[in-house]
């Protein structure tokens, strides 16, 4: 029995381990074939790109978000806000300062639509009423890195078969045990989604930092697919239209949007689980890559307590030159090995990329929010594969 035991598990660390050395290092140790422009020169590619920002309820982050999109350095851009049903006085500032912007837009969304939820029918009639046929999505409470945000994007669709551009947006940094774990999982998302992309497997973004081509959008009906699911104006819809090829990724910190995290456990608990349930329209390959990685994740630390307990009598027993010489005990120190490897490899390549992605966690707090997340996620899907209740949708 625990032969059987310590050859599941060292089964499970193998895959987690082929993951990490095979698939995630491919972002720790990526060169970004595109430079990113100090400013947009005489011949760059600089599309002309529409800029769209959805907001319900949103008046104050767009009092600082518009002059900081305003100010970006490029030649060519539409700033788009979608006002969809907002009470809180958005609609009268966007047509007080709409002179002191001349590239804001602005459009009023004033009821719900039965047949698609509501930041999806404000996307879609955003994209339509786009001037250009770049878009570059983003939200409110989001705030870009640099000056160079827009221009840097912009610089990886260059190559023409590319249409789709996948950026990172951290969280802001802030006390408490929670923003570390939202900051932790944001960056293990990235971390995933980066990966796979970058390995010929694109199946996410997040639309607080996303571009690609309008007509790819519309030649695709948009998100009609899936328009009645709440979220997925990012994740599904790339599920749908990337490809092993037509995907670039943007890893320069002057790329980067920052946006503000949840406050309470329980608002990032619903976003999470909203987040989770969408993961069942993925394509098949993506939901059989993204649940192989889940589920070796969980039980390698489900079973790691069993294989320290098994192996630590006889450790502190013979010590570990002994246990080379018998079967048994050897095979203990090998699952001690296993762990050992997979957490320093882990940390290592986590670290790098999180060092890469503008230190979003210190690399000393990495295994412990591993852990955590581990078991997050563990009680979450199963909380989501077993729920039946359906909440009224809300707009995020």
């Amino acid at each position: 029995m625990t032969s059987l035991l310590l050859a599941v598990f060292l089964l499970l660390a193998g895959i987690q381990l082929l993951y990490i050395l095979f698939i995630f290092s491919r972002t720790a140790f990526y060169q970004d074939p595109v430079s990113l422009p100090d400013e947009p020169s005489v011949g760059a590619y600089t599309p002309g790109v529409s800029i769209i920002v959805c907001a319900w309820n949103e008046l104050a982050n767009l009092q600082e978000l518009i002059p900081l999109l305003d100010a970006q350095q490029y030649p060519a851009f539409e700033i788009i806000v979608m006002n969809d049903r907002s009470g809180d006085g958005t609609r009268d500032w966007l047509e007080e300062v709409a002179g002191q912007f001349p590239r804001l837009r602005f459009f009023h969304i004033d009821r719900e639509h039965e047949h698609v939820t509501p930041k999806k029918y404000a996307l879609t009639i955003g994209i339509r009423k786009a001037v250009y046929d770049t878009v570059l999505l983003t939200d409110a409470d989001c705030r870009p890195a640099s000056d160079r945000w827009l221009a840097g994007m912009a610089a990886h669709l260059a190559d023409p078969v590319k249409e789709i551009v996948l950026g990172f947006s951290p969280y802001e940094r802030r006390r408490g045990w929670l923003n570390r774990i939202i900051r932790y999982e944001t960056l293990y998302t990235a971390v995933q989604y980066f990966s796979l992309a970058l390995t010929g497997n694109p199946y996410m973004g997040v639309g607080r930092n996303l571009m690609y081509r309008r007509d790819l959008f519309l030649a695709n009906r948009g998100f009609y697919s899936h328009m009645r699911v709440l979220g997925g104006d990012d994740d599904l819809f790339l599920n749908e239209v990337a490809t092993s090829r037509n995907v670039a990724v943007s890893l320069y910190p002057e790329t980067f949007t920052e946006s503000k995290p949840k406050e309470t456990w329980e608002t990032w608990r619903r976003q999470k689980r909203r987040h989770l349930s969408v993961g069942r329209y993925y394509r098949t390959r993506n939901k059989a890559w993204l649940g192989l990685l889940s589920l070796t994740h969980v039980l390698t630390w489900v079973l790691t307590p069993a294989i320290v307990g098994l192996a630590l009598p006889d450790l502190l027993r013979t010590g570990w030159p002994a246990m080379l010489y018998e079967r048994e005990t050897g095979l203990w120190l090998i699952g001690l090995g296993a762990i050992l490897l997979r957490l320093l490899a882990f940390w290592l390549v986590v670290g790098r990329i999180s060092w890469r992605l503008g230190r979003t966690v210190h690399w000393v707090g990495i295994p412990v929010m591993d852990v955590v997340l581990a078991g997050f996620f563990a009680g979450a899907g199963l909380k989501t594969l077993f729920s039946r209740r359906k909440n009224k949708l809300m707009w995020r």
